[in-house]
């Protein structure tokens, strides 16, 4: 299918006709010819053995892509590249989902489910559920989700952006989560995000802008000047080093453009990146109502390494695991015959703000997929008048939290501790933490590697050293919010958190087949074991049963 045609299906897909004002929609101003896009699903791009990642390879990678069977990574390579901020993530999901035959929802209007069916929504465009419901699912049956997260540290535009220095026109920039900021200087970097914008009716239009070629620049002071540079590190102020150059001022806008840009909220940035975001989204500078906008790093994400093994890529965390789910999502209910004979339901729901705590109206921390996991049971119930329907199947249902793991590097392997160093191209990592940074326990770790077992897929456990600290994931968060079982894990990688990161492309095929595999056959695994009650025929006088 050719480039334009997948663009227009795009558009059309994220232009659906809704009775909210603030309308999604994506938009691409530059139909690049290089950048082949396909719609999903189909059959994997015939790579060349091109390895470097320049624009115009884009979308190009090994050969070796394609030559294993069911490989998902050139369509992750795809929604790398289209995915610059959470709000394309999202955007993108949902394009694949609408094309995989899934039904939109909105959380405004009542919902009519029944069993068989898949449907979805988003809240904010920067977080999704989509769920399918099993043909034998009766009242209190369990839901079988796979949790993760569609933001990554970044820099993010500030209200009022527009600074000056030494006759360069700057732009003031937040630190969004934990990154490494001195990965984001000498890199070619531009802006991608969403804005509001006035119709001509008067409506207020929400659209998704992203400016492909480089525009801006945080460069590094020379040697010359910072001799100490190379012995004492380099440590900028992120408040008055982490500023990006966006022109000189002779580039300013002209007289006519600064008069269009007057008005306050304008002046809050430059005209020049006013007429810039107006040129991307076909509109008047004027039209422009709100900006939300990240700076993004403009290199394709890419193969690489002498056999083309790795994946090169920023926002590896997490938009990997969110890649592998959604897919297998998807893939295990593609035909009438999948959800045959499933009890359950089956859901992945994506979060945004993971990297800042989760505590917002689109993260893990607001009670979002409950809510959709409540509403579902009470569709679903029609005339059912038992008890407790809800928390019943909230007992009898599993989460996943997915969210990239901590490879060992080779050049800081001591960093590790020494019997738990997980390692590219060797499976999914089962995170351990004994207070509770991770929401793993043995009964949840025994299941997700029985699944493993069964179906001959490797995995790895990770614990982090008694004298370091331990990050966390979403996974603590959702366990404790209703009491869910919930076991921890992701893909291996390293330089987490670097504007440019690295993973196994093995272990994103390997990620996809397990999840896939979760969904196909954790209800037959989860019913043979027994914790909480007794089996039927056992005698209860056994209190260790």
């Amino acid at each position: 299918m050719a480039t334009a045609a997948i663009t227009l299906n795009r558009l059309q897909l994220l232009h659906i006709p809704s009775p909210i004002i603030a309308r999604p929609s994506i938009y691409r101003a530059k139909i690049t010819p290089s950048r082949n896009k396909r719609s999903f699903p189909c059959s994997l791009h015939n790579f060349s053995t091109t390895t470097h990642c320049s624009r115009s390879d884009s979308i190009r990678t090994a050969s070796q892509a394609s030559s294993t069977s069911g490989s998902i990574v050139g369509h992750f390579l795809d929604y790398l590249n289209e995915s610059w901020t959470p709000f394309h993530a999202t955007a993108e999901a949902k394009r694949i989902l609408i094309d995989a035959g899934f039904n939109l929802l909105n959380e405004n209007e009542e919902w009519e489910l029944k069993p068989g069916g898949r449907y979805f929504f988003t809240r904010n465009m920067s977080s999704l559920v989509a769920f399918a419901v099993g043909e034998k699912y009766s009242v209190g049956d369990g839901f079988h989700v796979i949790a993760a997260h569609t933001d990554s540290p970044c820099l993010k535009i500030k209200p009022k952006s527009a600074s000056s220095k030494s006759g360069y026109l700057m732009v003031n920039v937040q630190t969004y989560g934990g990154g490494l900021w001195h990965t984001w200087f000498d890199r070619d970097l531009s802006v991608a995000g969403r804005v509001i914008v006035r119709g001509s009716d008067g409506s207020f239009l929400h659209k998704l802008v992203k400016v492909e070629r480089p525009l801006l620049r945080l460069p590094t002071l020379a040697i010359h000047l910072d001799r100490a540079v190379n012995k004492d590190g380099f440590k900028p102020n992120l408040e008055t080093h982490l500023i990006p150059l966006l022109a000189t001022k002779s580039e300013e806008a002209s007289p006519e453009l600064k008069e269009k840009s007057s008005s306050s909220s304008k002046a809050a940035h430059h005209p020049v990146l006013m007429q810039i975001l107006s040129e991307e989204l076909s509109c008047e500078i004027d039209d422009i109502v709100s900006i939300e906008l990240n700076i993004c790093d403009t290199q394709p994400s890419c193969l690489g390494g002498a056999n083309n093994e790795f994946i090169f890529s920023g926002r590896l965390d997490n938009l990997a695991s969110s890649y592998c789910a959604l897919r297998a999502l998807i893939d295990s209910c593609g035909s009438p015959s999948d959800l045959s004979s499933e009890h359950a339901i089956r859901m992945v729901a994506l979060f945004d703000n993971e990297e800042v705590g989760s505590d917002s109206y689109q993260g893990a921390g607001a009670p979002t997929m409950f809510q959709a996991i409540r509403r579902i049971v009470g569709s679903l119930a029609q005339e059912y008048t038992g008890e407790s329907a809800y928390d019943r199947s909230i007992r009898q249902s599993f989460l996943v939290s997915a969210d990239m793991a901590h490879g060992v590097h080779p050049n800081f392997s001591e960093k590790h501790e020494e019997n738990h160093r997980p390692e590219m191209h060797k499976g999914l990592v089962i995170k351990h933490n004994a207070n509770q940074r991770y929401a793993t326990s043995g009964v949840t770790a025994f299941l997700f590697k029985e699944i493993a077992k069964i179906h001959n897929l490797p995995t790895q456990e990770f614990v982090v050293r008694n004298d370091m600290g331990c990050g966390s994931t979403i996974g603590p968060i959702l366990a404790s919010g209703v009491g869910i079982r919930t076991v921890d894990c992701g893909i291996p990688q390293l330089s987490m958190h670097s504007v440019r990161e690295i993973c196994g492309k093995e272990d994103v095929d390997i990620a996809y087949k397990h999840f896939k595999a979760f969904y196909k056959t954790f209800s037959s695994i989860d019913k043979k074991l027994i914790v909480d009650y007794y089996r039927e025929g056992c005698s209860q006088t056994n209190i260790y049963l």
